[in-house]
């Protein structure tokens, strides 16, 4: 990597990436071009021109991705029903490919020989970023700070900050902070107390939910209307994809839902605790299955949830450009014209719970259900369906 004289950072202007910043220019004194993708989450920009502008950087780029991010990513994300390991969400494993993506291309566009990113050599993130630059640029230079200087802890990350003059955040306990990362579907938290399984996590580090035990004693009633598979109004009310995900996590996280407690088995062979806050995305997802439940048939639900695993799996592992996730994505949205209509759901200290669907789809007929004796479903041919598989039984 002799010949690299521009390198594009994915910059948060927290403590890793300004340590990293400072790293990068030290170690290859090279032209740092800082990129934020702005996804949702919370983000200082005078802190990132300020952090940046101190080392020296005189490329800074912030750009606004949430209608991409929810758009192009969540929201095929959520009509696949995706649940990694039965509880997470994916809220960091869906917003890298998008990061990896924007990075390549502003790359090319000044000229950049390299990119670099801010995940550890343990993590998950280091797979998701480098798949995604390969993937748009397979010649790229890719430097993974974490897997190759010589700072090997917390600790060393902020002994470096200090000897350089690095602004060192501070939790809410007044201490080095917590492992997160946050956007407009999630905030994870790792690291500290939350490493040993034993012990709970410390309500102070949640930060988009309240606990089900001091949300508001009336439930709280929402109506969502899809079509074409996405959900289009909120309360009768038209939104932009982001909007309409930024007001779900208002509503949600106010009433104490989405909140996930999970040890992960981690694509390099790891095992890791997170705490993960999702309340608007607990809500799409419930409704997502609640109108195709309504809305499309037997088979197609079936497979779904058939392949839906594997799908997770994939995004999980960084695979979100790959051949396969993108083969079951269209088994996924085949039918997806048909999931239309409206879900009206109750919010309550946690819990979310059914009170209404309606969709213009033919598949439920109220008839044919009925115990009421009706001549649109012929009970005498339930016999010889039975003793069709019942011979099936013997094979």
């Amino acid at each position: 990597m002799k010949n690299i004289k521009k390198i594009v950072l994915a910059y948060s202007g927290g403590l890793d990436t300004s340590v990293i910043l400072k790293w990068l220019q030290d170690k290859y004194n090279a032209e740092i071009i800082c990129y934020t993708a702005d996804l949702g989450q919370v983000i200082n920009k005078k802190a990132i021109y300020s952090n940046a502008k101190k080392l020296g950087v005189k490329k800074i780029i912030i750009e606004d991705l949430k209608e991409e991010f929810v758009n192009e990513y969540v929201f095929p994300m959520i009509r696949g029903n995706a649940l990694y390991e039965g509880i997470y969400l994916l809220g960091t494993s869906i917003a890298r490919p998008l990061i990896a993506k924007r990075q390549v291309e502003i790359a090319k566009k000044f000229s950049a020989q390299a990119v670099s990113h801010g995940a550890t050599g343990k993590g998950n993130d280091q797979v998701r970023f480098e798949l995604g630059y390969y993937y748009f640029s397979p010649k790229i230079n890719v430097i993974a700070p974490w897997r190759e200087w010589k700072l090997n802890s917390r600790k060393d990350l902020i002994k470096y900050a200090k000897k350089n003059g690095i602004i060192i955040p501070k939790d809410k306990k007044g201490a080095p902070p917590f492992s997160i990362d946050d956007n407009l579907l999630h905030t994870s938290t790792e690291g500290k107390i939350l490493e040993d399984p034993k012990k709970p996590a410390p309500e102070y580090i949640f930060q988009r939910t309240l606990s089900p035990e001091k949300a508001p004693n009336k439930s709280t009633f929402i109506t969502i209307e899809y079509r074409n598979g996405n959900p289009i109004k909120l309360n009768n009310k038209k939104l932009s994809p982001a909007k309409l995900l930024m007001k779900l996590n208002e509503i949600a996280g106010k009433n104490g839902v989405g909140r996930a407690d999970l040890v992960e088995n981690r694509f390099i062979g790891i095992k890791s605790r997170g705490i993960y806050e999702t309340p608007g995305g607990s809500v799409l997802l419930f409704a997502n299955r609640a109108i195709q439940s309504i809305s499309l048939d037997k088979n197609t639900m079936h497979k779904n949830d058939e392949i839906m695993p594997r799908y997770a799996e994939l995004i999980y592992n960084g695979y979100w450009f790959s051949k396969e996730r993108l083969k079951i994505q269209k088994i996924i949205d085949k039918q997806r014209s048909k999931i239309k209509g409206k879900i009206k759901l109750k919010i309550y200290k946690g819990n979310i719970s059914i009170v209404s669907r309606i969709s213009s789809s033919p598949l439920y007929s109220l008839k044919r259900v009925s115990f009421e004796e009706n001549k649109t479903f012929n009970k005498k041919n339930v016999e010889n369906f039975i003793k069709k598989h019942c011979k099936l039984l013997k094979k």
